[in-house]
């Protein structure tokens, strides 16, 4: 953030009777709050101080100067070593393992472009070993990992027979511990397997529908505090075949730049026009709303069929929040309508564990379309779409992914229904609220204890994703192994994920990990 726009927001902050403290953050009289940077760029709540009952508070330090030249190096250095290791390859001084045209099919056009694989071939490959660890326990807060060596720099992997045990697991998406083989939620499916089988082989259109799914969908609708919902069973898909459901020709998308695949994916296949914003920049969204406004479709000039804005409610590369009110606030003033991913952040946000809605204290109708998956907090698969009752029949009609898919397997629907109630206290006991509360303390120490470190941290206080930069090429796959030595299994992220030179370690917080292991 700027000097200027600081100034402007010191300004603003004194208009609504609260004093900025150091760095510009709101210091008012109900809140103090400590803060861990000192040269940081912290954004805070816009002008509109109403819109936030608490301080929002996220950082993202910049890039030192010299941590950025030396990763510029870096990949340059890579890159000479690259040219020279093709040049070698091609003249069969070093052996080649990389997929080829077949020589009697080179008239055709080329299957593989030479340059895209570039960093596939001279960085991915030597870093392999980070990604795709296969395991063989339950990802809880430790797994066990099949050890496995190569002795051709990655290119193929052997297993030696070996099993590390208790890893601490840092990487899965287990925000409330529920993804576990022992418990109520592991019982209530094994009986449900054994009552109705694994799999149900039809659509729910056809004779795919049990009581089951209806349950499922009258319990996913009353915890978001919505009138109707409807699940799907895949995550994924329930962005990517929904999206074209609700918008089409002559519709506006206005879609966040950090939106996951599976948005940009829906947003491509309806058909609609699709402008970018700036992450979490609601000066970027409002100039984008008010020039759609002005100037309508593009040619013809004849307004919009409708707008559509698409964002998450936690950014799991970022680690940031939605300013859900803000949004909230433009798409009334400029009649849009919001499709809100909750991904990363039911279950995981909130007193009640209901999301980004709640954690800012606000209405679930002012979001038309809620979406979420079962994937992460609840232990299971697939997703959902809440909404206005109107909103969910039009989709049960409409949706590709209600009309063609499979119907959920039932197992999955009762550790979704068991973990769902264990989360709103309906299962008569305390674990559900005690598991919310647990996450919220070990994801506010583990990014203090960081930060303390010297750590740089992207994100939001409050937010159980934590990336931490890394930035140097050779620090990605380093840090990885590192870690696996200490028996902690981390998820390091590089290009193409991340921005070339913004390379990252990420951390997934989990109310089942213990303050022994967070410390560890």
């Amino acid at each position: 953030m700027t000097e200027s726009a600081g100034n402007k927001n010191e300004d603003c902050h004194a208009a609504n009777g609260v004093k900025p403290g150091r760095n510009g953050m709101v210091k008012n009289h109900h809140h103090h709050h400590h803060q861990y940077q000192k040269q940081d760029k912290v954004y805070h709540a816009a002008c509109n101080g109403e819109l936030y009952s608490r301080p929002f508070i996220e950082s993202f330090e910049e890039t030192p100067m010299l941590v950025a030249v030396l990763t510029y190096m870096g990949y340059g250095i890579l890159t000479i070593f690259g040219y020279l290791r093709d040049f070698m390859r091609e003249w069969k001084i070093e052996k080649c393992h990389i997929a080829r045209e077949r020589e009697e099919q080179k008239d055709f056009v080329s299957l593989y472009q030479d340059f895209e694989n570039f960093y596939t071939r001279n960085l991915y490959m030597r870093i392999r070993d980070s990604w795709n660890r296969p395991i063989c326990s339950v990802p809880g807060a430790t797994f066990d990992l099949v050890e496995r060596s190569s002795n051709d720099y990655n290119w193929t992997f052997e297993y030696t027979g070996r099993v590390v045990k208790d890893v601490i697991n840092l990487g899965s998406y287990n925000y409330l511990g529920f993804a576990e083989n022992t418990g109520a939620c592991a019982t209530a499916a094994g009986e449900v397997t054994v009552k109705f089988g694994v799999g149900v082989a039809s659509t729910r259109q056809e004779m795919g529908n049990l009581d089951k799914h209806e349950e499922l969908e009258k319990l996913a609708a009353s915890f978001l505090g919505v009138e109707s919902a409807m699940a799907f069973g895949m995550g994924f898909a329930t962005n990517s075949m929904n999206i074209p459901a609700l918008a089409g020709k002559g519709c506006l998308i206005l879609s966040d730049e950090l939106n996951h695949a599976s948005l940009v994916l829906g947003a491509r296949l309806s058909g609609s026009t699709i402008r970018v914003f700036k992450h979490n920049n609601m000066q970027s969204l409002e100039k984008l709303l008010r020039d759609a406004i002005a100037h309508g479709q593009p040619r013809t000039h004849r307004p919009w069929k409708k707008i559509l804005i698409l964002v998450e409610g936690i950014y799991s590369m970022e680690g940031s929040i939605i300013r859900l009110p803000e949004v909230i606030a433009l798409k009334k003033k400029y009649k849009a309508y919001l499709y809100l991913d909750e991904a990363h952040s039911i279950g995981a946000l909130g007193p009640n564990g209901r999301g980004v809605v709640e954690y800012f204290g606000l209405d679930p109708k002012d979001v038309d379309v809620m979406m979420g998956t079962f994937t992460k907090s609840f232990g299971a698969a697939g997703g959902y779409i809440g909404g206005r009752k109107d909103l969910i029949d039009y989709l049960r009609t409409h949706s590709h992914s209600a009309i063609y898919a499979t119907s959920m397997s039932l197992p999955v629907v009762e550790q979704i229904i068991t973990s769902m109630k264990c989360i709103m206290g309906k299962d008569g006991t305390t674990i559900g609220r005690s598991r919310i509360q647990r996450l919220a303390e070990n994801t506010v120490y583990f990014r203090r204890r960081l930060r303390e470190m010297g750590f740089i941290i992207y994100g939001n206080n409050d937010s159980p994703v934590v990336p931490m930069m890394l930035y140097m090429p050779a620090k990605i796959g380093a840090f990885g192994r590192e870690m696996l030595k200490r028996n902690i299994g981390v998820v390091v992220v590089g290009f193409p994920a991340t921005p070339i030179i913004e390379s990252r370690a990420r951390f997934c917080i989990s109310a089942a990990h213990t303050k022994e292991m967070l410390d560890r």
